[in-house]
């Protein structure tokens, strides 16, 4: 055998959910290892690299599944990766405290054909329930090696990783695992066998009896594959198949994959028996998580609990993300203000710092908050509480046409306030139903997500500065309300079709590592900062020139540059000077000098709000006037708005911009504030208003390419575009109308 490269060497991890797979992946891996997505779909892929004497492997972790019968994504990609590239060995991670149920996909990867190792995980916790394993016992029945290991703290890596490589020298092809299925399956199943590998049926990528059994427990996957095969011997198997399942339904009121899965339970409690396992008396008794769901699961004090925790977990995130959010905001801000200083005047300083050191800046400056959260987050789903959450509210999600998993996506999305839609879309992939998972991906959005937050708070304090915190709550509700009924409507219009049950195996509680703490927490932030930082710039710079672009015509600049020199020359000599530079006066200048100093500052304003009226943006926001004045907004707020269509980060830079106050920094917030509060077109109904259809619009256009990545099509993309900001609208119009009708739009 020749020098083997990583390329050659692949080992695949699969297990049960919740089995520690992932954990034990990254205790061997550690850094070294990268996220993905499979070609085409959106199950997660990672890969990973281990060198073990002098030998390099590369490592897949397979989604979690419990078989490999094709009924979900998750269990289609594990399938067709062993099936299609034949990794050298499988690591399967298995529970040791649930081994009977564990044993089941390993089975099946035996019967496949495919050389197994079994990493017997978490045997500390099976101890610490009174369950004994004979690992050396179990190795000899099964004909491979089992290994036991604590993932969490890297125990048995090395001894396992030593097995890997024997297997991976060995390369030796493995017959597949036989098993016997009974009198009325048996004889059947040997004459598929027969017809598959006589007409080579499927074989360069599957055993025949592997085959013939997917025909018998009518896996749709591979029937598709058959038929596209070769129809004819496709039909002849499924006439045998359906002999035999109506010939079962007769005799035993079953189907064949249930008889097959009874045999196969059936093989492992053999397996099991004869002092591979040993329990004592307390293997029986309440475990101690049990003990703890009797109060983290009640159904009175669980909600109550769970609302506790989760705003403990805003609260941990927004308290200690404080200090280095504000350095990075220092940080780009002496960036701006070097960039001002060093470059000459000019389009290339406005692009630099208004088009991507702001408009970047802005986005990146979340970073901290952003690891903060995914960092509190994951140690909620490392314990196994994220699970239990799901579970409680289950049943409410399902009058709304949704699943318990959707839960968590909304509260990563902002549904307390502060997450991102981006994660919350990505997390969606935990729903196994398809129509479940655009319900919940195309109303995720809707939560007030930390993009939104600043400009509730811009508003709030300009017009409802005496019940902040009442507004707030009232923002939430309104987000979690309309998210569940466009659900429920989505979901009878669209998305017809029954609800899926909600099976969740509720895991142990568990302490989570540090280390694998900070490999989630990593993953999760360097994909936010990929697709949103990288998004964002483009966005900037676009706006930038939609907001500077084509500038104000030759005559209106000589225009305002004619009244400026008129200013400066009625102005007493010593003064022209500093005030023609630009220079403020100090504070012993006459009046009169001080007036022309306003009057020059007013100049400047109104050149610049003339300058984004004659832009691109202003143009627009100028055009959808003639719409939006239903809802009490002028063209400035249009500009705002449209800007929010990209980033809803953006929307009070422009705001600022548009009412000419330049820079629109925290420290400045509050004259936009007192601007707000004094211009005529704004009141409380029209602040209101704007919160409202701010929180329901379009999401933006990094959340718009999540979904497209995320669903497959940008159908659902433009659709979640114009979805959101049709419901905005009519709600912002009734919402405004009926308060001018009541009197409150004074």
């Amino acid at each position: 055998m020749g020098p083997i490269n990583r390329s050659e060497i692949l080992i695949a991890l699969a297990g049960n959910p919740n089995s520690g797979k992932s954990t034990l992946f990254n205790a061997i891996t550690g850094a070294r290892q990268h996220v993905g997505n499979y070609p085409g779909i959106t199950v997660e892929k990672k890969e990973g690299f281990y060198d073990f004497n002098g030998r390099s492997l590369r490592l897949v972790d397979l989604p979690g599944t419990y078989s490999l019968t094709a009924y979900s994504l998750e269990e289609r990609v594990a399938r067709e990766l062993l099936a299609n590239e034949r990794p050298a060995a499988v690591i399967n991670v298995v529970d040791a405290s649930n081994l009977e149920r564990n044993l089941y996909l390993t089975v099946q990867i035996l019967e496949m054909g495919i050389p197994v190792i079994v990493a017997l995980n978490m045997v500390d916790v099976a101890k610490g329930r009174g369950i004994e394993i004979d690992a050396q016992l179990l190795a000899e029945r099964l004909g491979f090696p089992v290994v036991p290991t604590v993932a969490r703290r890297g125990e048995g890596k090395t001894e396992l990783m030593e097995k890997v490589l024997a297997f991976a020298d060995e390369n030796q092809r493995r017959e597949p695992l036989r098993l016997y299925y009974g009198p009325d399956i048996d004889p059947v199943l040997d004459d598929m066998e027969r017809e598959i590998a006589a007409s080579g049926f499927l074989t360069e990528v599957y055993p025949p009896r592997w085959t013939a059994l997917k025909y018998l427990e009518a896996d749709e996957q591979i029937l598709d594959a058959g038929n596209a095969a070769d129809p004819e011997v496709s039909r002849r198997l499924l006439e045998k198949a359906h002999r035999v399942t109506e010939h079962i339904k007769a005799t035993l009121d079953s189907y064949p994959e249930a008889i097959i899965a009874d045999h196969r339970y059936g093989f492992i409690t053999a397996l099991l028996k004869g002092g591979v396992v040993r329990k004592s008396p307390r293997a029986d008794r309440l475990y101690l998580s049990d003990q703890i769901d009797k109060v983290l699961t009640n159904r009175f004090f669980g909600p109550l609990v769970m609302v506790l925790i989760l705003y403990a977990v805003y609260q941990f995130t927004f308290r200690y993300s404080e200090i280095p959010v504000n350095l990075l905001e220092k940080v780009f801000s002496a960036l701006g203000d070097w960039c001002l200083a060093t470059l000459p005047e000019g389009p290339l300083r406005s692009l630099l710092v208004s088009g991507i050191i702001d408009g970047v800046g802005g986005v990146l400056g979340f970073v901290p908050l952003i690891v903060f959260m995914f960092f509190a987050i994951a140690f909620l789903e490392d314990t196994g509480y994220l699970a239990r959450c799901a579970y409680m509210l289950d049943r409410i999600f399902r009058i709304f046409g949704l699943h318990g998993n959707s839960f968590m996506a909304y509260i990563i999305s902002g549904g307390i306030a502060g997450g991102c839609a981006v994660p919350g879309v990505m997390a969606t992939r935990t729903l196994r139903s398809s129509r479940e998972r655009l319900a919940t991906l195309l109303t995720v959005p809707f939560m007030n997500c930390g993009a939104k937050l600043p400009v509730f708070a811009l508003l709030i304090a300009s017009f409802f500065s005496e019940h902040r915190a009442q507004m707030m709550f009232l923002l939430t509700i309104l987000s979690w309300s309309m998210a569940l009924f466009l659900a429920k409507l989505i979901r009878v219009t669209l998305l017809k079709g029954p609800s899926t049950p909600f099976l969740l195996e509720l895991p142990p509680y568990r302490l989570p590592t540090f280390k694998g703490l900070l490999i989630h927490t990593w993953e999760r932030t360097w994909q936010y900062i990929q697709k949103a930082g990288s998004v964002i710039l483009a966005i900037s710079i676009l706006l930038w020139a939609l907001m500077t672009y084509p500038g104000l015509p030759e005559e209106r600049r000589e225009a305002f540059q004619a009244e400026r020199l008129a200013v400066v020359e009625a102005l007493p000599s010593p003064y022209r000077e500093a005030a023609a530079s630009g220079e403020p006066p100090d504070a012993g200048a006459p009046p009169a000098v001080r007036a022309a100093w306003e009057r020059l500052r007013a100049l400047d304003a109104g050149e610049s709000r003339d300058a984004l009226m004659y832009s691109f943006a202003g143009r627009m926001g100028r055009s959808l006037e003639a719409l939006t004045r239903w809802c009490g907004f002028d063209w400035r707020t249009n500009v705002a708005l449209v800007g929010g269509f990209a980033a809803k980060e953006v929307i009070i830079s422009t705001l600022g911009t548009a009412y000419s106050l330049g820079e629109t920094d925290s420290e400045e917030s509050l004259s936009l504030s007192r601007r707000l509060q004094k211009d005529p077109q704004w009141n409380p109904l029209v602040a209101l208003t704007a919160m409202v259809f701010i929180m329901l619009y379009s999401p933006c256009f990094v959340t718009v390419t999540c979904i497209v990545k995320e669903s497959g099509t940008w159908k659902w993309g433009l659709f979640s575009m114009v979805f959101s900001t049709t419901i905005a609208f009519i709600l912002a119009v009734l919402l405004y109308q009926i308060g001018r009708a009541l009197g409150f739009g004074a």
